[in-house]
């Protein structure tokens, strides 16, 4: 059983325009997507295609102005409001995009201490300070006086010694060295070794290749395909959806060739299919309605035309 499901998910928000009308515009629609236990699972996808949005749901810290619909479980059972305040930075730990998550009043070694559950805590953040290359003295330190990746670092720091069941870092590496990359990954990889649920939401596709299990694509606020890291090969003939087939050639590594068009803003979605309009396989049948997913060779496509 999935410790962590996400089954057709829908995040809208409220908002006023001129005149005080109120409108509704939806980002997230029908948005699936699971993570087992001693799995990696990657979201990558273009900006604005509902990843960092997606765990904002999970977590419950969506603003106020956020209607969603639909079901997120975790272990089996409803992960409801007040399951989600109590869970959060307990089970359920979030490594943010943004380095504002930090106390700025707080030194950043007793922020990290406060994660620690189990263990001792001042051993625990000492320890992966050092795995980090956090020298003593930043632990004293308050959030004003770290540079970018000395921030984003002990971020990854305070998810990482919490013992939560799941993780789910998004966008964890920007801004760090090669050699804090492959420790941050490396540490991701034990995570889910030693039995936890990592969700890695990510736009580096290679960096998910090293240590992902399954990845799943992202498209204008929905999941359009979820395959086992290996398909991710060649020229992307094991893929099943065309817009994974896109991304995958767009890469400077393979054909580099680049996709047309842009992602429809949510205010302009298409009534059919997310992708039809930029879509070299689109069929009239394709602007009739959105493709429901569908399991197609060991893993899950959105697409009528995938085979």
């Amino acid at each position: 059983m999935p410790i962590l499901e996400v089954e057709n998910l829908s995040v809208s928000f409220k908002k006023y325009t001129r005149g005080f009308k109120q409108t509704k515009s939806t980002v997230i629609t029908s948005l699936d997507v699971t993570v087992e236990a001693g799995e990696i699972l990657a979201v990558v996808g273009a900006s604005g295609s509902g990843k960092s949005l997606l765990a904002h749901a999970i977590l419950g810290i969506l603003p106020s102005n956020a209607i969603t619909s639909g079901v997120i479980k975790y272990g089996g059972e409803e992960l409801t409001p007040a399951r989600q305040s109590v869970l959060s930075g307990k089970e359920l730990a979030l490594i943010p995009q943004s380095v504002n998550y930090l106390d700025p009043l707080m030194r950043v070694g007793s922020q990290v201490r406060t994660s620690v559950k189990k263990e001792n805590a001042i051993a625990a953040q000492r320890e992966v300070f050092q795995r980090y290359h956090l020298n003593a003295g930043v632990e004293k330190m308050y959030p004003f006086q770290l540079s970018g990746g000395m921030a984003r670092r002990t971020l990854l720091a305070t998810a990482m010694v919490s013992g939560a069941r799941v993780i789910i870092a998004d966008e964890p590496t920007p801004g760090l060295d090669s050699v804090v990359i492959v420790e941050a990954l490396n540490h991701l990889k034990e995570s889910a070794v030693n039995g936890c649920a990592v969700m890695l939401i990510t736009h580096d596709i290679e960096s998910a290749l090293q240590v992902a299990d399954r990845i799943a694509v992202f498209y204008a606020g929905t999941t359009v395909e979820i395959s086992p890291v290996e398909h991710f090969n060649g020229n992307g003939e094991q893929l099943r959806h065309p817009y994974s087939k896109a991304l995958w050639r767009a890469l400077p590594q393979n054909d580099f060739i680049p996709i047309k068009g842009s992602q429809p803003r949510p205010s302009q979605l298409p009534s059919g299919c997310l992708f039809a309009p930029r879509c070299e396989m689109a069929t009239p049948d394709c602007e009739q309605e959105r493709p429901a997913m569908r399991n197609l060779r060991n893993g899950m496509v959105r697409c009528i035309h995938a085979t």
